[in-house]
C-alpha cells in the first residue's frame, strides 16, 4: 500500500470514528419514539404537522431517530389522560390540552380564557413566552416542546345571527371550556358541556342550538350543514376564546436520548414550533371559513360595542382566576397583565 493510499485510508477512519453516532448509522433507528395523538390518522393536525415534523426529526437525525404515530388513541385511555400517559412513559410525546384537566396546569389554562387571543400564530407565541416566564414548574418531569392555540371562537348556530346580547338569552349553546361556558351563561344562554364528538348528534336533533368553536373545526364534524349562521367578532376585537395545547415529551425519554439526538429534537422545538403550529391552525382556520362561505351560509359581525359589553360581564371570570393562579403560588395578577401587555404586543 502506497504511503498516499495508506494515509487516505486512515483519513477515512478518523473521520467516520469523529462523525455523530447517528450519521455513522444512517437509516438504521437508535431509537423509536411513541406519538399518542387523540385525533383520527386524517385529521389535519396528524397529516399538515405531525407527519412532516416527524420526518423532518427523521432526516435531521439522519435515521437515528424515529417516531411513530399512533391516532385516535390507539394506545388506550382518553384524552384527559395523555399528560399523565406522557409522564409514566406509556408513549414519549403527546399533544394536549391544559383544560382537559382543569387547574392542573393553571398558567397553561390562562389564555383559554375569554377573549386572550388575537390570532393562532401570534397567541401561541404569547403563550409561549408566558409559559418561559411563569409556567416553568407546571410541567415538573416532563420535556415540553411546545405550547400554542388555535385562533379566536366564533358561534356558529341554527336560526339566526348573533348580534346582540338579547340575541344570546335562552339560546342552548355548547361551550368549548368552563370559563367560557360561564360567561356565555352570564349573558343568558344555556350551555351545556359535553364532548366535541356528541356536538353533531346534538345539533341534529336539536338538543343544542349552535356552539361556540373555531372555524377550524367546521369541516371535520360538517357545522356548515348543521348550522346556517356563523357570528365573529368585528375584526379588530380578540377572538371569543381559544383553548391551549401543550406538545410535550417524557423527560427520561428526551435525557436517554445522545447529546447528538437530543439537540435534533431541540432544534424541532421551542419557540420556533409553537410559533409555526399556530401559523398552521391560521391556515387550517381559513380552509374552514372557506368551507362556509362555499357552503352559503351567513356569516355576521359581532359589533364592537356588544363586545365591549361581554367583556365587562367576564370581569368576575378573571377575578376567579387569578385567586386560582394565587392558591397554585403564582402571582395571579401579574401572569394575566402579563398575557393581556403580550397580546396587546408587549416585547
Amino acid at each position: 500500500m502506497t504511503n498516499f493510499t495508506r494515509r487516505s485510508v486512515m483519513a477515512g477512519i478518523g473521520a467516520a470514528v469523529a462523525l455523530p453516532a447517528y450519521l455513522k448509522k444512517a437509516n438504521a433507528a437508535e431509537v423509536t419514539l411513541k406519538l399518542h395523538a387523540m385525533l383520527p390518522a386524517p385529521a389535519p393536525m396528524n397529516t399538515q404537522f405531525f407527519e412532516p415534523w416527524i420526518k423532518e426529526i427523521q432526516d435531521a437525525s439522519n435515521g437515528a431517530i424515529a417516531v411513530q404515530l399512533y391516532p385516535s388513541m390507539q394506545l388506550g385511555g382518553k384524552p384527559p389522560q395523555l399528560a399523565d400517559q406522557v409522564r409514566q412513559g406509556i408513549c414519549d410525546i403527546t399533544w394536549t390540552l391544559p383544560v382537559y384537566t382543569p387547574d392542573r396546569f393553571p398558567v397553561a389554562e390562562t389564555l383559554a380564557l375569554p377573549f386572550m387571543v388575537t390570532n393562532a400564530e401570534k397567541t401561541s407565541v404569547v403563550m409561549h413566552k408566558l409559559m418561559d416566564e411563569f409556567g416553568q414548574g407546571e410541567y415538573d418531569g416532563i420535556k415540553t416542546l411546545a405550547f400554542h392555540t388555535h385562533d379566536g371562537g366564533k358561534l356558529h348556530t341554527r336560526n339566526g345571527l348573533i348580534k346582540t346580547t338579547e340575541d344570546l338569552k335562552g339560546l342552548k349553546l355548547r361551550a368549548p371550556n368552563q370559563a367560557t361556558g360561564e360567561l356565555l351563561a352570564s349573558l343568558g344562554a344555556e350551555t351545556v358541556f359535553f364532548p366535541v364528538t356528541e356536538m353533531v348528534v346534538g345539533l341534529s336533533n336539536g338538543v343544542i342550538d349552535g356552539c361556540c368553536l373555531p372555524y377550524e373545526v367546521v369541516p371535520a364534524f360538517k357545522l356548515q350543514e348543521l348550522t346556517k349562521f356563523t357570528s365573529a367578532p368585528a375584526p379588530a376585537e380578540r377572538g371569543l376564546y381559544a383553548n391551549t395545547f401543550a406538545l410535550i415529551m417524557n423527560q427520561r425519554a428526551y435525557e436517554g436520548l445522545s447529546d447528538d439526538l437530543r439537540g435534533v429534537i431541540d432544534a424541532h422545538s421551542g419557540m420556533a414550533l409553537s410559533e409555526r403550529i399556530g401559523k398552521q391552525f391560521d391556515t387550517f382556520e381559513a380552509k374552514g371559513k372557506q368551507v362556509v362561505i362555499d357552503q352559503g351560509n351567513t356569516i355576521g359581525e359581532i359589533p364592537s360595542e356588544t363586545l365591549s359589553e361581554w367583556r365587562e360581564k367576564a370581569a368576575p371570570i378573571y377575578d376567579k382566576w387569578i385567586e386560582k393562579l394565587n392558591a397554585s403560588g403564582h402571582d395571579g395578577a401579574a401572569i394575566v397583565a402579563r398575557a393581556n401587555a403580550l397580546l396587546d404586543g408587549a416585547a
